[in-house]
Order: structure tokens, then C-alpha cells, then sequence
């Protein structure tokens, strides 16, 4: 069984985490979501208000496969300590997946120089040195990373994700689960 970390802070995008979450856990993945607030409340961008499994200062992200981060926020950018985690275990090659503005962290910290990735409209700018497929592709897997443009792609995101930590029959068969006619390759 695959282990992942799903980050949530104030302001993230719902339907991307909690899309994340449903498909994730129906394909057996050990999700856990991790909050970077302060406590284990985490609001939502739509106030949806969720409680995350364990607080940041817990996360041993080196006994995960897989760190995934919504987008909805910029407010990623701030926390320092999740910052320096995510370069880390980006160097130490680990599998890093963001979804919507949550690619910028990824831009920002240097992390897409020379690779393929995608985002939400509007934010291309800030994944520095990343190639932008045109016309973007919902969902873009370039090395370790893999990126999305945003909320209504979140359902091949997540079966992207389950590919990856799992294999293509399982994500098939959560995709079938859910009624999901097919996802892009």
C-alpha cells in the first residue's frame, strides 16, 4: 500500500483536496492530510471547514511515497518549514503532485526548471523555467513532479495520482467506480 500526504492551509481549494482524498483512499492509498495551520482545523477557500489527520510538526514525509499539494492559496508561499520540506525531498527524489496555483511552489523553489508542467490560468508565469505544453494537457507528469490545471481537472488528477502510487488496473477500476467515462492520458 502506497503512502501519501495531502497538505491543506487556510484558503485551499476544496474540491481539489477533497477529490484528491475520496479517489486516493477508494484506491487504498494511505492518505493522510496534513494541516499547516496552527491546529487541525482548516478552512477551505468556500469555508468548507475540514480537520486534517495530524498537524504539520508530526508529517515524517520520509515514509511517504508521494506529497501532494491543492491549490486555491497562494498561501503555501509563506509557510517556511513546508517550504524547505518540499525542496528536500525534492532533491531526495521523492514524488511531488500540486494541482491549480499550487504549482507556483514548486516554480518558485526551482523545482520545474527544464521539465513539463501546467497550472491554472494566469499562473504560468511563476513556474520558473518549466515548458508549458500548448495547449495544456489537464494533467502533466514530467520526472518526479506531476501538475494540474485546477479544479475541474482534479478527478484525472487524482487518477493520475492513483496510476502512479498504485498502477493503471486500479486507477481504472476507481475511475469505473465512479461512473468516470475514461481520463486523458
Amino acid at each position: 500500500m502506497s503512502k501519501a500526504a495531502l497538505f491543506l492551509i487556510n484558503g485551499f481549494e476544496e474540491l481539489e483536496a477533497i477529490t484528491i482524498l475520496d479517489l486516493l483512499r477508494r484506491a487504498q492509498v494511505d492518505l493522510q492530510t496534513i494541516s499547516l495551520e496552527n491546529n487541525l482545523t482548516v478552512v477551505g477557500k468556500q469555508r468548507l471547514t475540514v480537520t486534517a489527520d495530524i498537524s504539520f510538526n508530526y508529517l515524517k514525509a520520509t515514509e511517504k511515497d508521494m506529497l501532494i499539494i491543492p491549490g486555491g492559496t497562494l498561501a503555501y508561499l509563506e509557510h517556511q518549514s513546508f517550504l524547505q520540506l518540499i525542496a528536500a525531498q525534492a532533491e531526495a527524489g521523492q514524488k511531488i503532485a500540486a494541482i491549480c496555483a499550487a504549482p507556483v511552489v514548486l516554480g518558485r523553489l526551482g523545482l520545474l526548471k527544464g521539465r513539463r508542467a501546467v497550472c491554472f490560468p494566469g499562473y504560468e508565469k511563476e513556474l520558473i523555467g518549466a515548458e508549458i505544453p500548448s495547449p495544456p494537457p489537464p494533467v502533466v507528469t514530467s520526472g518526479q513532479f506531476t501538475t494540474s490545471r485546477g479544479p475541474a481537472t482534479a478527478i484525472h488528477f487524482a487518477l493520475t495520482l492513483v496510476s502512479i502510487l498504485e498502477d493503471d488496473i486500479i486507477s481504472r477500476k476507481v475511475a469505473q467506480d465512479i461512473l468516470m467515462p475514461g481520463m486523458p492520458k
